[in-house]
């Protein structure tokens, strides 16, 4: 039973890292004027709404805490 859940981890291992291929050659997927991921442009609004849910979760449980 552990070999068969070792491999099967390590398939899924696999196949989660797995990259698509590159059709077009070249720099790759990152090249002048194209951001690295699109995440990219949104990290200070993430920031933000991170900080925000976490302040009103934790308003939320120390209400109910009380």
């Amino acid at each position: 039973m552990n070999k068969i859940l070792t491999l099967v981890f390590i398939f899924a291992a696999l196949f989660a890292n797995a990259q698509p291929p590159n059709p077009g050659g070249g720099v790759g997927g990152v090249g002048p004027g194209r951001p690295a991921s699109p995440i990219d442009m949104y990290v200070y609004i993430l920031a933000i709404a991170a900080i925000l849910m976490i302040a009103f979760f934790a308003k939320k449980y120390k209400t109910q805490k009380i």
